[in-house]
């Protein structure tokens, strides 16, 4: 972080000099500003100044990339990118809060399950906003915030965990997954208002998808089943994590 340095004088008729200097050595204006551009490029995030708190604005869209590489030409979220950069804004006194934005199509359960506890253990401020979709996995990504928002028109698809390619049709793989389902439910339940029996309904409607299982509901329907605190935009999200920040200060 650069320091400012103001030269105070003494004397009355001498004019101050108020203007921040640089550090010896540190980067200017310029080069802080192509670096923010780099990293927004590069891994999405960005850090800024609101208010006289230091938000840590970061986006998982696309799709969540886990042990294996996403087929080419597919927006992903790599899980070895997200990871560091969370536990350095947990880490950093710098740091007053940390805004979530989703917009993904869901991807490795492991992966996206293990973010979205890292996300809960924080201490740090967070807040989540869904932009357009956070389905199957990330659900559990959007309510792992401390508070969570949605706009109108976005949807979120909830339902049962499945995978591609060859599944061994033996007893261990049925309970395998049932497990794993049952460890979603409950992060889920335990991070949102919704009770773990209406959730596991609406997972398994066989009404609405017609080459699957599961709902697809839209904001106003998340937040009154008690998925999602609040419908809201990027606004009402800065609001709200600013009164947590606050909050977590007086504390």
């Amino acid at each position: 972080m650069i320091e400012e340095n103001i030269e105070i004088t003494d004397c009355p008729d001498e004019k101050r000099d108020t203007a921040p200097r640089e550090e010896e050595g540190a980067p200017t204006f310029e080069e802080r500003e192509a670096m923010q551009l780099e990293n927004i490029v590069r891994s999405g995030a960005v850090i800024s100044r609101r208010k006289g708190f230091t938000i840590h604005t970061l986006t998982i869209i696309g799709q969540i990339e886990g042990h294996y590489q996403t087929t080419e030409g597919q927006k992903s979220t790599k899980y070895e990118h997200l990871i560091p950069m969370l536990v350095a804004a947990e880490n950093s006194e710098a740091i007053d809060g940390l805004l979530i934005i989703l917009n993904t199509m869901g991807g490795d359960v492991e992966a996206g399950l293990a973010i979205s506890e890292l996300i809960a253990g924080m201490k740090t401020p967070t807040v989540s906003l869904v932009l357009g979709g956070g389905h199957s996995i990330g659900v559990p990504l959007a309510v792992s915030a401390d508070r969570s928002f949605i706009v109108p028109s976005a949807t979120m698809t909830l339902h049962p965990v499945r995978t591609n390619g060859l599944v061994l049709g033996v007893y261990q793989s049925f309970t395998y997954f049932h497990k794993m389902q049952e460890r979603i439910v409950r992060f889920i339940a335990d991070h949102s208002s919704i009770s773990g029996q209406r959730l596991q309904e609406l997972m398994l409607k066989t009404d609405q998808i017609p080459t699957d299982m599961g709902s697809v509901i839209e904001g106003e329907q998340a937040v009154k089943e008690g998925l999602i605190d609040r419908v809201g935009g990027i606004h009402e999200a800065l609001e709200e994590l600013e009164a947590l920040i606050r909050q977590n200060k007086t504390q």
